[in-house]
């Protein structure tokens, strides 16, 4: 039998889906384990998004295909939500919804990377980034950052090439929950913009931010040149709990979004008619919801901070701001439990604490783990619980 294809033998599995699953696994085979790998909301769908969805079946709106770029009223309402939220203005043709914001940042780098082309992408970052950049033929730069888990100007100098196409931002960040300051984010948007590079900026979880208004600006709000080469990712997932459903969008330049229409139109066709329904209301719809969960995000972030913090060989440099993750620099933890890596390390910590984590091996940072306070307060304070006794064991 003939080998696949290089570019499948070559591509490395979702970390995060792999630490989900073994969790899984282990509490199948009896074991209460507390899984804090997951990187999802741990709320249900309001339920006006639900009635949308049904309302939409039950008047036969979902039944054939639409437009692979999404039915016009949802694009709208994307670029009507950027206005009222950003104060960005947009036309509905810079606008195309997706399966799912990971869709869209498969697509895009489709469209917009060549065989060679080099793309820097700051650490830590979301584990699928590096690998559909190799999918697309191009490379990874990766960049390390400074101790507060960001990365400056200058040191995006030191790793830029003359193949070099792209930058992928993201803030609030996954794994970390770092946030970029305004300031922080237009010195990078005039750097890149001084290298003609384009900015693929990540704000899956800009709604998510704690100590400060939300939603957290937009590279979009920074300046005009910056603006002409941001291409923004977002969706409806983290915002709104619709990780199940499947929709996510791109923002960007005409001749970005247009090429995007072509290239999706010979890969999905086009997303869920009844999870377009479903944004709609959550866009157009009473956030009340966002607000709320929101405000259980930060409360369980102040009770695990300092829980989190005080553990034997755990270190954060900074609280985190948004999104919903801490993560730790574990060396002297990895040290004090004889682990050589970090993989063996929350393998031990599921096998011995019953805690599912994930490494941040798949995030760049090798000495670093990833965990989600995506769970009630009983299960943060029971893991936090079994994590101290796992490290003073």
């Amino acid at each position: 039998m003939k080998q696949l294809a290089q570019r499948a033998r070559a591509v490395q599995p979702s970390a995060t889906l792999q630490a989900s699953q073994r969790a899984k696994a282990l509490a199948a085979s009896g074991v209460d384990v507390i899984n804090l790998g997951v990187g999802q909301p741990d709320f249900q769908t309001p339920a006006p998004i639900k009635a949308a969805a049904n309302q939409a079946i039950q008047a036969d709106k979902v039944d054939g295909y639409t437009a692979t770029t999404g039915i016009a009223p949802l694009r709208q309402a994307v670029a009507d939500h950027l206005q009222a939220t950003q104060n960005v203005m947009v036309t509905t043709d810079q606008v195309v919804v997706t399966t799912g914001a990971k869709m869209a940042l498969y697509a895009l780098f489709q469209v917009l990377l060549d065989p060679g082309d080099d793309v820097l992408l700051p650490a830590p970052y979301w584990v699928s980034y590096a690998e559909q950049v190799r999918l697309a033929g191009g490379n990874v730069l990766e960049v390390a950052p400074t101790a507060d888990l960001k990365v400056t100007p200058e040191q995006l100098a030191g790793a830029v090439t003359a193949n070099t196409k792209a930058l992928v931002l993201n803030s609030p960040q996954n794994p970390s929950g770092v946030v970029y300051t305004p300031a922080e984010l237009k010195a990078i948007g005039d750097w890149a913009v001084a290298h003609d590079l384009w900015i693929v900026s990540d704000e899956i979880y800009r709604d998510l931010v704690y100590d400060r208004p939300a939603p957290e600006p937009s590279m979009l709000t920074l300046s005009d040149a910056i603006t002409d080469h941001t291409i923004v990712i977002n969706g409806v997932s983290k915002t709104y709990a619709m990780t199940g459903w499947r929709i996510g969008w791109v923002i960007g330049p005409k001749v970005v979004t247009a090429a995007l229409g072509k290239v999706l139109s010979h890969m999905t066709g086009n997303p869920a008619a009844v999870s377009r329904y479903a944004a709609l209301n959550a866009l157009t719809g009473d956030q009340q919801s966002v607000a709320t969960m929101n405000a259980s995000f930060q409360e369980r972030l102040d009770l695990i901070y300092p829980l989190l913090t005080a553990l034997p060989g755990f270190k954060l440099a900074t609280k985190p701001a948004g999104a919903f993750y801490l993560f730790p620099d574990v060396s002297a933890a990895m040290t004090k439990k004889h682990c050589a890596t970090a993989s063996e390390f929350v393998g031990r910590v599921l096998d011995e604490a019953h805690v599912a984590v994930v490494s941040g091996e798949a995030f760049g940072l090798p000495h670093h783990i990833r965990l989600s306070y995506a769970a009630d307060r009983d299960q943060l304070l029971t893991a936090m619980a079994r994590l101290k006794t796992f490290m003073e064991a």
